[in-house]
């Protein structure tokens, strides 16, 4: 299926590994160019030139902590007005909200649901002047059915898709959509990173942890990355203009909810 976005623009942040990178590698399947971003340089250089290799595509790199004004900037003067934009960045640290600071709330909220909002606010207005924009934000299944021991993402990533809901009821008349897409388990570090505490805060081993994950999601499997680029590129296709301000949930059937 050719999407309709050979030689578009796209701005993929957090992309040297994960679910970042999946996007990136599906939308250079798809013939876009690149700019990635993440915080280390060595593994940032090792996936652009893997897409290079495969797809043939322009991809800049931009070794950046996104969620700082710097970072931002950064990547703002590599390529200030992209046709697409995928805004991605680290979960905050799991745990118990009794343990939580003023400032580990703070940086969240920077992290999670400000710095998404700032690079829209950059990027958005040249789209709608171009009459074409692709906005798709990775967030979190989450939003839909909150996870005890991911508060400090659950009220980030509420509060940015609140914001997302508002707002793409206005672009959208100017072929410009914004819309979410919300990851349960996948096959990720950071999916590892919150059974590792789960297993510490239960007394199970790590294996007993992932096994009952597992067992937990319908599909009976953890998901692909790449399953979730397709989904991302899918929602940047030039046909995708009828399709704004909505929570894609993916996660193999765990959410039992019909809204």
């Amino acid at each position: 299926m050719d999407l309709g976005i050979k030689g578009r623009r796209a701005i993929v942040c957090a992309s040297s590994k994960g679910l970042g990178l999946a996007c990136a590698q599906q939308l250079a399947r798809e013939g876009v160019d690149l700019v990635m971003i993440a915080r280390g340089q060595d593994a940032l250089e090792a996936a652009a030139q893997s897409i290079r290799d495969e797809s043939g595509v322009k991809v800049t790199t931009v070794a950046a902590d996104i969620t700082t004004p710097e970072g931002r900037a950064k990547v703002l003067a590599v390529c200030p007005d992209p046709d697409i934009l995928v805004t991605n960045a680290g979960g905050p640290k799991p745990g118990d909200f009794r343990e939580w600071t003023r400032e580990d709330w703070i940086s969240a909220v920077d992290a999670n649901m400000l710095t998404p909002i700032e690079m829209i606010r950059a990027t958005v207005d040249k789209m709608i002047a171009r009459k074409f924009g692709r906005i798709v934000n990775i967030t979190s299944a989450s939003v839909k059915m909150p996870i005890e021991i991911l508060g400090l993402s659950n009220g980030a990533r509420a509060g940015l898709t609140g914001f997302v809901s508002g707002l793409a009821r206005q672009t959208v008349a100017h072929n410009v959509t914004i819309n979410n897409l919300l990851p349960g388990p996948f096959a990720t570090d950071r999916l590892l990173q919150t059974a590792e505490r789960l297993a510490r805060d239960s007394g199970k081993n790590i294996e007993q942890v992932m096994t009952a994950r597992k067992a937990a999601v319908p599909a009976g499997r953890f998901g692909e990355p790449d399953e979730f680029g397709q989904a991302c590129a899918f929602l940047c296709g030039a046909k995708s203009g009828f399709i704004s301000g909505q929570n894609l949930v993916m996660d193999g059937g765990i959410y039992p909810g019909t809204l």
